[in-house]
């Protein structure tokens, strides 16, 4: 998935695909360069953003919707506004990611029902400008499979299928540097919950924790592009469905690596692998005893 931001304050890009033509030319590079879907957003989610008014976060995503599936593109947007999620789709959009996990907005499952729209769900406590003073957790993993498991009941009260929804745990959401780690570490826990699990690390504060230089400066964010393309092929090998990420080519060759390092696990059937090692024994030990 490779993002598209359409916002002036992005804490990746600075806004430089902030005009509609600008952004419909980055998301067909990303489209090029290997993206599967282009994730189009108009509102900033990072630390202490301020909301924007739905008016304006609909003119900044709509046209670049309408564009980019106009030219073959699959699009998701990237929204937590139920009015914004239903424009999006009725102008071609295939999914709807939300970092809200729905609670931002309490018609956002009734559309998504009504759309039948494929939907991520993301764990998330809070918005933006508050969600770095709700970070407690008893045990970080635990409770976000518990508040996701939430979410997804209040989506099937809604009549939301289940073959609809997409988790994601929520990196950065909610979660100070260390928290993250337990949720990629364990993440086949989640993926054995059923869903598909998508992962959000993609140029994150936690990264740029990790790559600190000496004096203990956080990496700036187009630094962190090698640690999410290792975040990435680890994610591919642990079984998440889907990364969203900023640099595609990187993160393209990681799931090639994981991909081919995952097929090279275990000899192919009849491929006679086993029955050599069987004989290289042998010559080695003289006979077919132990």
């Amino acid at each position: 998935m490779g993002v598209v931001n359409v916002t002036p304050d992005s804490f990746s890009d600075g806004g430089r695909w902030y005009t509609p033509a600008a952004a419909v030319a980055h998301g067909l590079t990303l489209l090029e360069q290997g993206a599967d879907l282009l994730d189009v957003g108009g509102e900033s989610t990072r630390p202490g953003a301020r909301r924007v008014p739905v008016d304006e976060e609909l003119q900044r995503v709509l046209p670049v919707v309408e564009a980019l599936v106009d030219r073959g593109a699959p699009v998701s947007v990237d929204t937590t506004r139920a009015q914004v999620a239903r424009a999006a789709v009725d102008r071609g959009a295939v999914l709807v990611n939300d970092v809200s996990g729905g609670l931002a907005d309490d018609d956002m499952a009734r559309v998504i029902a009504e759309t039948g729209v494929t939907y991520v769900a993301m764990h998330w406590r809070g918005h933006a400008d508050v969600m770095d003073e709700l970070a407690d957790y008893d045990d970080v993993v635990t409770d976000v499979r518990h508040e996701l498991a939430q979410r997804r009941a209040v989506l099937r009260s809604h009549g939301v299928h289940d073959d609809q929804v997409v988790l994601d745990p929520g990196l950065g959401f909610a979660k100070p540097g260390a928290s993250n780690w337990p949720l990629l570490a364990r993440l086949p826990e989640l993926v054995a919950d059923g869903f598909p699990v998508l992962v959000g690390a993609s140029r994150k504060r936690f990264l740029g924790h990790l790559l600190a230089d000496a004096d203990g400066t956080p990496a700036p964010p187009l630094a962190r592009d090698g640690a999410t393309a290792a975040v990435t092929a680890l994610a591919a090998v642990h079984g998440a469905w889907c990364v969203r990420v900023h640099d595609v080519p990187a993160s393209v060759d990681a799931v090639r690596v994981a991909a081919a390092w995952q097929s090279a696990q275990q000899p192919a059937p009849g491929s006679g692998v086993d029955d050599e090692l069987a004989v290289d024994d042998e010559a080695r030990t003289g006979g077919t005893g132990p």
